[in-house]
């Protein structure tokens, strides 16, 4: 005891609502979603990197997307797929607000990649004869670099105020990993400065990004409006497709759980949107970059033509 309170140690995660006889089934297929995720987002990172045609603006924030979702699906998966496998699925302390910290910074990482690259798509249709001035590798450093800086800042203040608050009693949270507002609920210490710090700080990481995104999207479409041909729409729709696919799962989960919340969501509704956007998503990027693109596809078999090559001179 210390100040009449009881200092918690650990927290229990009660991961998802998985009946016993299915637990087996339910811990391969997470564990194959998650080795997709793993070799799908590291097939793109290693592509881009090795094949020099994707060595373009768009694929620079590709790559560092990428990067991202394998890095967030890291971040809960294995901890996860480990509770699974134990009698207490036990988390401590320090490692529950580890946990958060490189959710909310991975997370938030995403969505300010997601507005960079609709900024690249914006200057590519709206503005093609000036794309190389505009995206010079310069700013591209710089978008990726302010992009990843303002996450760290906004995960660490999270973090910060959330370990500032006391816990004590109740240390059961009715989630697979320790999210943020599972742990507010758990506290026993005021927690109204972290609720506001949410409410302000959420619409700058989430909404202000995806009304950028709009915005984007909205000058794209009535660029293509202006001169309407079907060979203009169809080649908008080849470079924007695979990004709007994407924005619309990644922010389609989130909205619909955090921002549009019902009165009668169940814990196991929110587990199940969650699950959406942590792993669902980061697992299907790969495939929807990959499949509708052509360049991409290009670069596949340029790598792969040239390890014959090698092997033949080898």
């Amino acid at each position: 005891m210390e100040n009449n309170q009881t200092i918690l140690s650990e927290f229990l995660l009660l991961g998802l609502p998985i009946q016993p006889e299915h637990q087996h089934l339910f811990y391969a297929l997470f564990l194959a979603m998650y080795l997709i995720t793993i070799l799908g987002n590291s097939i793109i990172i290693f592509l881009i990197q090795l094949d020099s045609h994707l060595h373009t603006p768009m694929y620079f924030f590709l790559r560092n997307l990428s990067f991202s979702d394998l890095c967030f699906s890291s971040v809960t998966i294995p901890k996860l797929l480990q509770n699974m496998q134990r009698q207490i699925p036990s988390i401590p302390y320090e490692g529950c607000l580890t946990q958060m910290y490189f959710f909310l910074f991975f997370g938030d990482l995403e969505s300010f990649l997601l507005v960079a690259m609709a900024y690249d798509r914006y200057v590519a249709i709206c503005s093609p004869l000036h794309y190389t001035n505009i995206m010079s590798p310069k700013l591209c450093v710089c978008l990726v670099a302010l992009s990843w800086l303002l996450t760290m800042f906004h995960a660490l203040l999270h973090t910060l105020l959330t370990a500032r608050l006391s816990f004590c009693g109740d240390n059961v949270i009715p989630h697979f990993f320790c999210d943020l507002s599972a742990l507010l609920k758990l506290a026993c210490s005021d927690t109204h400065v972290n609720e506001l710090v949410i409410f302000i700080m959420g619409g700058l990481v989430v909404i202000i990004p995806f009304l950028l995104i709009i915005v984007s999207y909205v000058q794209i479409f009535s660029s293509i409006l202006k001169v309407p041909s079907a060979q203009g729409i169809c080649k908008a729709f080849s470079t924007c497709g695979s990004h709007l696919s994407v924005v619309s799962l990644f922010y389609g989960t989130i909205i619909g759980l955090y921002l549009c919340p019902s009165s009668n969501n169940s814990t196991v509704k929110e587990t199940v949107m969650a699950m959406m956007y942590t792993v669902v998503t980061p697992m299907l990027n790969p495939f929807i970059y990959s499949l509708r693109n052509r360049d991409m596809k290009g670069a596949l078999g340029r790598v792969i033509h040239k390890k014959k090559m090698l092997s033949c001179f080898s």
